[in-house]
């Protein structure tokens, strides 16, 4: 194995960003105030100026601001909530803490993620809400559809942006689309804040009942009169922190890994293999970069040969779809279909890509990928 892998994601931090939590980490500990306080405000404000919404709501991970998102939206108990095979489990756990019955679709083709006619065909008496997935980055293509049905059908649209920050499509910012959206800032992430999620919308009465879920359900912070039920999903100030310290790097983020996946994109046509296509009216901020083995290829003898050649590729987007995990397997419709994600998924993989990554390493993959496919077919 080569003396200097490339790893699958990395978060990065400057000097100067190291030096700056070091001063925050000092101002947050002599202030006193831990949780809920200046910095989590100034997070939630600049998220919200970014994303273009009235409303940000910070807390401690993207699967609590799942719940927090639908539980705001008042889902019934077993209300169903449409959602795409092709997600984390997070996404369907949620609406099951939720109270909520997932309604699991197949994926469109290529791009992996939830299509406006799957939605037509999941709607239920009991439906109450779409939960459209943007994956590794790219928003949903067909998110305008299923939200000219949402309205038609009085359904609620929920974004799962936890892929998303920053990226854009028809100029508009995921997080801003639908009713409600939920982020993660998990380490992998194009930004990250350690460990956190935002909940983003326009919407005042989803915005109040969010901050009061996440604080044991009291009025106020203050007060220890509790008017929900809800559970301590706060953010720590130390996160919000080093999330407004990663915010302010997002577009050059973005930007480099736009870069990468141009060099990527050169390299795959060339060897004629298919990839996440990006449409045109979209930003991608390439959160995870897309392509998928020929039908010959083993992936997992593939991802082998290229580790150990120090080019270790990253988990799937996603493997295995929710319906054939075992937890979700009394959700899944006897007469379903999943072709589509079970074809495209099986031969899906996700070479390395994070912000500080150099060309050097990036042709380096490219090279060590396509030496792997040549002795593999």
């Amino acid at each position: 194995m080569t003396s200097d892998p490339i790893p699958p994601a990395k978060p990065f931090f400057t000097l100067s960003d190291i030096e700056q939590m070091k001063n925050d980490t000092q101002r947050i500990l002599e202030s006193g105030r831990l949780t809920l306080g200046e910095y989590t405000e100034r997070f939630e404000r600049q998220f919200a100026s970014l994303i273009g919404v009235r409303h940000a709501i910070a807390v401690n991970s993207g699967t609590s601001a799942l719940e927090i998102a639908l539980r705001a939206t008042k889902l019934p108990k077993d209300g169903r909530v449409i959602i795409p095979t092709n997600t984390f489990s997070a996404t369907c756990a949620a609406i099951i803490f939720a109270g909520g019955i997932p309604a699991i679709t197949d994926v469109g083709p290529g791009h992996m993620t939830i299509q406006a006619d799957a939605v037509k065909e999941a709607v239920h008496a009991k439906s109450h809400g779409v939960i459209a997935v943007h994956i590794g980055g790219l928003v949903c293509p067909e998110i305008e559809e299923i939200r000219e049905i949402c309205e038609k059908k009085d359904l609620v649209l929920v974004e799962d942006a936890a892929h998303a920050h920053g990226s854009k499509i028809d100029g508009k910012f995921a997080g801003s689309l639908g009713q409600v959206a939920a982020f993660s800032f998990y380490p992998t992430k194009v930004m990250t804040s350690g460990e956190g999620g935002m909940i983003t919308t326009d919407d005042d009465e989803i915005a109040q009942t969010a901050r009061i879920l996440r604080d044991q359900g009291k009025e106020n912070f203050n007060s220890n009169r509790i008017v929900m039920v809800g559970y301590n999903w706060r953010m720590p100030e130390f996160c919000a922190a080093l999330g407004l310290i990663q915010l302010n790097h997002l577009q050059e983020f973005i930007d480099r890994r736009n870069a990468i996946a141009k060099l990527y994109d050169v390299a795959l046509d060339d060897a004629n293999l298919d990839r996440v296509m990006t449409p045109p009216n979209q930003r991608n901020n390439y959160y995870k970069y897309t392509f998928y083995l020929p039908t010959s290829v083993d992936r997992d003898r593939f991802k082998a040969s290229c580790r150990s050649a120090g080019v270790n590729y990253g988990g799937e987007v996603y493997w295995p779809p929710l319906h054939l995990q075992p937890a979700f397997r009394e959700f899944v419709d006897s007469h379903g279909h999943f072709a589509t994600a079970e074809s495209w998924g099986r031969r899906m993989v996700n070479p390395p890509i994070f912000s500080q990554m150099t060309t050097e390493q990036a042709n380096r993959a490219m090279i060590t990928s396509l030496d792997a496919l040549s002795k593999l077919k």
